[in-house]
């Protein structure tokens, strides 16, 4: 079984996540932070991951803690559950159109912790959730995934659309990504490691 189950507990966040990467895009999600709770359904659905995660902020300061440390928790989450990936597609591409905007990613969960967002979006917030803390997230994804992550907003105007043809079009690269490939019979790696 592809899981893990991860907590974090500071002064400014308590977190508790479980994931399964082999599930069906079940689970409960719970931020406390509307926007953010519905990308996290998002990524799950499209991803074919069951994924719970409770989180208690400090949202009387700001979204950004909460946003950082869940980020850190599944990256944390994903690199126990990939184990030591043998046997996985290691690639993952995906090109998301929503509406107007259009987004994509590449991914690849090399071990290599690496992220590159080229995001340009005409509108600070959605409600008030403040767009930056999209790459906020990804970011520490990618340090605690040990993943290379590159986001890219094609065009795009209405700042929900972009964000969430962002989280939807990492979600179907990491379904590739993450994925079982009958042919590999190790790591798929020239150094024989990840």
């Amino acid at each position: 079984m592809r899981t893990a189950k991860i907590s974090r507990d500071t002064k400014e966040t308590k977190i508790a996540l479980e994931l399964n990467l082999d599930g069906s895009g079940e689970g409960e999600i719970s931020t406390g932070i509307g926007f953010f709770d519905h990308m996290l359904e998002l990524l799950k659905k499209h991803a074919l991951i069951d994924l719970t995660v409770k989180a208690d902020g400090d949202l009387k300061v700001d979204y950004h803690h909460t946003v950082e440390d869940v980020g850190l928790v599944l990256g944390k989450a994903l690199d126990k559950a990939l184990g030591d990936r043998k046997g996985i597609v290691r690639y993952g591409f995906a090109s998301i159109p929503m509406d107007e905007a259009l987004c994509e990613t590449s991914l690849d969960l090399g071990g290599r912790p690496f992220l590159v967002m080229q995001c340009a979006m005409k509108h600070m917030f959605v409600k008030d959730f403040e767009v930056k803390l999209v790459e906020e997230f990804f970011r520490a994804v990618s340090v605690e995934s040990r993943s290379n992550i590159h986001l890219r907003q094609i065009y795009g105007d209405e700042a929900h659309h972009v964000c969430e043809g962002l989280f939807k079009s990492f979600a179907r690269a990491l379904r590739q990504a993450k994925a079982v490939d009958p042919n590999e019979k190790g790591v798929p790696s020239s150094k024989g490691v990840i």
